[in-house]
């Protein structure tokens, strides 16, 4: 039930989200080829390519949105560097503590990004080029590549009324009908605080699938009524 849930969306969803993920990561190498020093903008790919998939096949998660796509990956990197340098003899350890004290910083400053973590972890296990820029990998390749991704991402999903990017660019129509149910802003945070598990989705698009929940299951329950009898 979970597997087809997620992946219930139209096959023109799915082009659109591949051909924004194809121009984030071609805008960065195409960029990349007039970065002064052209300083490893290829060795951030890996991470960034995680990244274009939020960006592109999930605009409106939470972890998809600017701040966590910036945050997350600056954070990340200035760690990852940090524990290179200060455990550069103990590659095992700064790798698995880069990670770890990244996910951890990324929840505290409400910034969390899976692909952080690559990022972090790359600044430890890059190898010498990495190892050789020391903070300037925050600068270059992450920041530049991040606010490419970013401007790529805004400008592509415009024209798409309904996957508007960042998130508080997408306007709906409220159906009246739908404001009636909506839930409660404390109940929400009450019955997150409850699974107590981080999840990827914004308050307003888990209002409006409650809503189109309950808008259908009113149609179906209407058309199932049997017909008033004629005198």
């Amino acid at each position: 039930m979970v597997r087809k849930l997620a992946y219930s969306v139209s096959e023109r969803e799915q082009w659109i989200s591949a051909t924004g993920g194809l121009l984030g990561i071609l805008a960065i190498l195409l960029a990349g080829q007039f970065l002064p020093g052209n300083h490893g903008h290829a060795l951030i790919i890996a991470s960034l390519g995680a990244s274009a998939v939020l960006l592109f096949a999930a605009p409106h998660g939470a972890l998809s949105q600017p701040w966590p796509v910036l945050g997350g990956h600056m954070i990340s990197a200035l760690i990852g560097v940090s524990c290179a340098r200060w455990l550069g003899g103990e590659l095992m350890l700064a790798a698995a503590l880069a990670v770890a004290l990244s996910i951890a910083a990324m929840y505290s400053l409400r910034c969390l990004h899976p692909p952080g973590g690559a990022t972090a972890l790359y600044a430890v296990i890059g190898g010498e080029t990495v190892h050789t820029i020391g903070y300037g990998y925050l600068l270059n390749p992450v920041l530049t590549n991040v606010i490419i991704i970013l401007a790529v991402a805004v400008a592509y999903n415009y024209p798409f009324a309904w996957r508007r990017y960042p998130q508080s660019w997408c306007h709906r129509k409220q159906d009246p009908a739908a404001e009636k149910c909506m839930i409660p802003h404390s109940r929400l945070v009450y019955a997150l605080s409850q699974i107590d598990t981080f999840v990827d989705i914004s308050e307003e698009d888990l209002q409006r699938i409650y809503a189109l929940a309950l808008a259908d299951a009113g149609h179906k329950a209407a058309a199932a009524e049997p017909a008033p009898a004629r005198a």
